[in-house]
């Protein structure tokens, strides 16, 4: 898809695993879902072509020369295709995940209500990508983008485990929750002054049989109510109110601390 997060212990961030308490602390996989998010993976298009081509020169060598010659030549094709798209695709910009396209212009819409938001920023020191940075009157919140399989359904199980079918996306909800922890430290650092940053998953994709839930500390919703999610942070103490002046720091600070992906 870093280092400690120094996670904030709350009501239902226990263990995962009925570990020790700093268990949770530690550094999560950069890795962001698992076989269900595969089909989602950007490259994955690249590697099947990149296969197809190896496979029909081997095949094609093979039936000539023998299997061993087939072989060599397969992996000689795969190793040339991999540089020719190396350099051709050394100037452009990687491919973007819809979801946070999709998610992006609905934040847009948000701009007269008082939100900003920061897009693709990386936390230093790891590869870790925070795809929307909002600051608000309702407080301040990293969200991931997730286009989730919509034929698999979307459950908790305990109020702590979350799934998308079979899978579980424990994985996905530490990266959540050390993405958020990490930006207020280094936001916290260039202001002089705690600020929190609130964790969340906006799902594309599957219905979400809830409107807004939070496990393992992470708010986890329909992407179609992301409005709904931001304005009503206060109500349910999610958030801190923030007048304009405050937005207008937060977001520098971030916006220094946080730099483009790009």
């Amino acid at each position: 898809m870093p280092a400690d997060k120094h996670a904030r212990p709350t009501a239902d961030s226990g263990p995962p695993d009925g570990g020790p308490p700093d268990q949770e602390n530690r550094t999560p996989p950069v890795r962001r879902g698992g076989l269900a998010t595969l089909a989602a993976n950007p490259r994955l298009p690249i590697w099947e072509r990149r296969f197809a081509i190896a496979l029909v020169a081997a095949i094609a060598v093979t039936l000539v020369f023998g299997w061993r010659i087939g072989v060599t030549v397969a992996v000689l094709v795969a190793i040339s295709d991999t540089i020719y798209r190396s350099h051709s695709t050394a100037r452009t910009r990687p491919t973007r995940n819809p979801a946070q396209r999709k998610t992006e212009r609905n934040l847009e819409k948000l701009v007269t209500a008082g939100y900003v938001a920061l897009n693709e920023r990386a936390i230093p020191g790891s590869e870790a990508i925070i795809d929307h940075l909002v600051v608000g009157p309702t407080g301040v919140y990293a969200i991931d983008s997730e286009r989730w399989d919509k034929r698999l359904p979307v459950r908790v199980i305990g109020g702590k485990q979350l799934f998308l079918g079979p899978f579980s996306q424990k994985e996905r909800l530490d990266e959540a929750r050390w993405e958020a922890a990490r930006a207020s430290e280094l936001i916290d650092q260039t202001l002089g002054r705690r600020v929190d940053v609130r964790p969340s998953l906006a799902v594309w994709g599957p219905k979400i049989p809830w409107t807004i839930l939070t496990v393992r500390n992470v708010d986890v919703f329909s992407a179609k109510r992301l409005r709904k999610y931001l304005r009503r942070s206060i109500k349910h103490g999610r958030g801190s109110p923030l007048d304009s002046k405050e937005i207008e720091k937060i977001y520098a600070a971030a916006a220094r601390v946080l730099p483009a992906r790009y």
